[in-house]
């Protein structure tokens, strides 16, 4: 057996100022839309029991797995959201890294940053 068995490099960590100081607007927006859905829904549940959905009232289906549907919904977003968040900082750390590379290339002698 092989004693040399080394695991893959994990990938290195984000930056922490990307997730907890350029988007807490978005973890706010989340959670408020959570306090919402987890109060608000139950709250209200009372008035919308006269309409129904099939044999149960319209109040039990949001309560019961309405809820449940849109903290998935919640978690999926804040995944997208964050994904798309990392590709546009690494785009920009690309496009800071050609730039510098660009104006060493250049030979003036002068160090921009």
């Amino acid at each position: 057996m092989n004693a040399n068995l080394e695991p893959a490099d994990p990938l290195p960590p984000l930056p922490p100022q990307l997730h907890d100081l350029q988007h807490p607007w978005l973890k706010a927006a989340l959670l408020l839309f959570w306090a919402a859905v987890a109060f608000g829904v139950p709250f209200f549940a009372r008035q919308l029991q006269a309409w129904t959905t099939g044999p149960w009232p319209l109040g039990y289906w949001l309560v019961a797995q309405g809820a449940v549907l849109m903290f998935i919904a919640i978690v999926v977003f804040y995944a997208w959201a964050m994904s798309y968040f990392e590709r546009q900082h690494q785009g920009a750390g690309a496009a800071d890294a050609a730039s510098e590379a660009a104006s060493d290339a250049s030979g003036d002698g002068t160090r921009h940053g």
